[in-house]
């Protein structure tokens, strides 16, 4: 249903709900619903006097919680999005992607990101400057050592010859998903990537031009059509109004959602996945463990595709 569209949906990773009962129930639970997929995301560090959502103020690392729920699901496809690559070198995140697919049995999607909170760049000791350039060589130091290349040398990173196994289940390697909303990004994932997944702070209003420049550019490089993954922050209950005076795209009764998945698949979008996470009545660290993890159930049943 849902226009042949892909759902998904945010595995407990964030706030209350975000324990290891509830990540491997959830997940057991996703995959009896019919959810095509369950995703992580990252968060290293929140700063004091931070203005980010409570989201993002206790998080569960992304890479370790999909190897946990891989041993506890068996065909539900696991997904990042998305693990930044300036805070790991290629060889680390090589690996570790390689070990969460294989504990899966191939099933990952790994989502890269550029970063943009300073604090965590200084923490992890990279570099800002120059991210978005050195993401294409880093892409390809990652496939060469999926691939069982001897070595990798580029610009910006350097791997001595040698082999890096056990090598993913998934050939070439496993499914390299970029975010980014800006022109520059969206441009790069066209190039390079096999899809591209919106922000949690889209306007998903004016998603079709942006599906339409990743796409474009891949048909440029005689590639595509991609996946287009959209984060649905989804606010049921009473329709939220935005800024300019109009209903969010998901938000509003459940029938209202399903009309908005509905019309993002007419924009070009292949794959929606529903992100609790973002409820704050879930993903907040505030909110009440028992009462999340119920409502949380409660949505998934609601939105089962």
């Amino acid at each position: 249903m849902d226009s042949g569209i892909d759902i998904g949906i945010g595995a407990p990773v964030a706030g209350a709900w975000a324990t290891a009962a509830n990540l491997a129930g959830f997940a057991r639970r996703a995959e009896e619903l019919g959810y095509r997929s369950l995703w992580t995301f990252q968060r290293l560090l929140f700063p004091p006097d931070s203005d980010m959502a409570p989201v993002y103020r206790s998080v569960l690392d992304p890479m370790v919680s999909l190897g946990y729920v891989a041993a506890v699901t068996a065909t539900i496809r696991l997904g990042v999005a998305v693990v930044n690559h300036p805070f790991l070198s290629p060889l680390l995140m090589a690996k570790q992607a390689a070990t969460v697919d294989v504990l899966s049995d191939g099933r990952l999607d790994l989502g890269l990101g550029i970063g943009w909170l300073k604090e965590e760049f200084t923490g992890s000791g990279a570099l800002m400057s120059g991210r978005g350039r050195r993401t294409v060589e880093y892409v390809a130091a990652m496939r060469a050592l999926w691939s069982g290349q001897a070595g990798f040398k580029g610009e910006h990173y350097e791997i001595p010859a040698g082999r890096q196994d056990p090598a993913p289940v998934q050939q070439p390697g496993p499914p390299v998903i970029m975010g980014g909303m800006s022109r520059p990004a969206m441009e790069r994932a066209g190039r390079i990537a096999d899809g591209w997944v919106t922000a949690s702070a889209a306007n998903l209003s004016k998603i079709g031009p942006s599906v339409a420049l990743v796409q474009e550019a891949a048909a440029a490089c005689g590639r595509g059509p991609l996946r287009i993954i959209c984060r649905g922050v989804v606010r049921p209950g009473d329709p939220v109004t935005g800024r300019s005076g109009q209903r969010l795209l998901l938000s509003g009764s459940f029938e209202q959602i399903r009309e908005d998945v509905a019309w993002l698949a007419s924009q070009g979008v292949t794959e929606v996945f529903y992100d609790l996470n973002w409820d704050g009545e879930i993903g907040s660290p505030d909110a009440d463990p028992a009462r999340a993890a119920d409502r949380a159930a409660s949505l998934a049943e609601a939105l089962r595709p």
